[in-house]
Formats: structure tokens, C-alpha cells, sequence
């Protein structure tokens, strides 16, 4: 299964990276990052329908989309790792996971997208967005693994 996340900003010149980048080595999928960004003096609807637009550009229309969204389903870790073993068991060949800038993303991706999983209530950067994403990612593969690195309460 291959995993591709669309997100919105630069990671390699955010504090985030070196952290996000080892959880991606620790991954047992291929995964592809594809970052889009809106440039210029844009207002806050300017810069979400660009960011929509580029978004749209990148989403690779086969597959299954996930897209992030504090209005989304919240899940447990153990939910998200029966998720997406459950896709896996489908051979799904490829998880686009969708994350946009700081003023969200936008409705017409939403609607487009198969799954809208929650991290919370709260308002997170979306370069953090990425470091949740791939963590949740690495535990999902180490409940499946039966490795120690999740504990369940």
C-alpha cells in the first residue's frame, strides 16, 4: 500500500521536519509527500480556493481519501489502526491523506473526500498535522505488529 499526503507548506524549513522525518523511515508504506503552496498577498478565501485548487491538482483520484478536519470523525488510535488494516485487507493500492494551511480546507474537498478524520477540537498547525499524521501511522504498524510501542490503558 502506498501513501501519499497532500499538504499545504514548505516542511523542509519548518521546525517539524526532523521529527516528521523519522517517523516516515519508521513507516511500513511506501509514502509520498506532494506540498503545495499559495503564494502572494492573497485574503484568508483567496488563499483557501488557490490552496483548494492546488490541492485538487495533486489528489490522485484513485484510491481512498483521508482528509484531515477538525469537524471529522475522532478516533482512537486503535480505531484508526483497525481502519487502516481494514483498507490494507482491501488492498486498497493508495491513501491520500489531505491536509490543509492554516485556514483549513476548503468545503469542495471535503465533500470529495471519502473518510474526514478528526485530531481533536482544537486548532493545530498543519506543519504539527503532519508529525500527528505520521506518528498515528507508525502506531497503527506497531498495534498490527504486536510491537510494545502502543500501550492500551
Amino acid at each position: 500500500m502506498r501513501i501519499r499526503i497532500i499538504a499545504v507548506g514548505r516542511g523542509k524549513r519548518d521546525l517539524t521536519a526532523p521529527l516528521f522525518e523519522q517517523y516516515v523511515k519508521r513507516l511500513p508504506w511506501q509514502i509520498d509527500v506532494k506540498e503545495v503552496e499559495a503564494r502572494g498577498r492573497l485574503s484568508a478565501g483567496e488563499r483557501r480556493d488557490r490552496q483548494c485548487k492546488l490541492i485538487g491538482d495533486a489528489w490522485p483520484g484513485a484510491g481512498l481519501t483521508i482528509a484531515l478536519d477538525r469537524c471529522g470523525e475522532l478516533l482512537t488510535s486503535e480505531e484508526f489502526a483497525a481502519k487502516l488494516q481494514d483498507w490494507q485487507n482491501q488492498a486498497i493500492p493508495e491513501i491520500a491523506f489531505l491536509i490543509g494551511g492554516a485556514d483549513g480546507l476548503d468545503d469542495a474537498i471535503l465533500k470529495r473526500a471519502d473518510v474526514i478524520v478528526s485530531f481533536g477540537a482544537m486548532t493545530w498547525p498543519h506543519m504539527l498535522v503532519r508529525v500527528m499524521l505520521t506518528e498515528q501511522l507508525y502506531r497503527a504498524s506497531t498495534i498490527h505488529s504486536g510491537h510494545p510501542y502502543h500501550r492500551s490503558r
